[in-house]
């Protein structure tokens, strides 16, 4: 069993920024497709950013120009560099992991992801 652990969340205000990190427990997180998702209240869960075990990475377009996905292997860490945040923002973050490589970029997007973390919330206020 992996497990993710996320941290990093908060309130900020509109134009502010946060970075959320997710430590994974698994032997062999450099070879994971990992990503980022998101729910608001009463809204269905959407994927924010993706990272392939090979760097590739993908953004959901209301993000992109904002949100950095990046990994560090040798911490078993994925990060979420969020800028210019906006109240639209605001929502449960949750990280993801996948032992499958996927080349296809709207996969890594969405998944589907077979391991999760509990969720960091991120507020946004105007």
């Amino acid at each position: 069993q992996v497990q993710l652990v996320e941290s990093g969340g908060g309130s900020v205000q509109s134009g502010g920024s946060l970075r959320l990190s997710c430590v994974v427990d698994g032997r062999a997180f450099s070879t994971y497709s990992m990503g980022w998702f998101r729910q608001a209240p009463g809204k269905e869960r959407e994927g924010v950013a993706g990272i392939n075990s090979d760097g590739t990475t993908t953004y959901a377009e209301s993000v992109n120009g904002r949100f950095t996905i990046s990994r560090d292997d040798a911490k078993n860490t994925v990060y979420l560099q969020m800028n210019s945040l906006k109240p639209e923002d605001t929502a449960m973050y949750y990280c993801a992991a996948d032992q499958r490589f996927w080349a296809s970029r709207a996969i890594l997007l969405r998944g589907p992801y077979t391991y999760w973390g509990q969720g960091t919330q991120v507020t946004v206020s105007s």
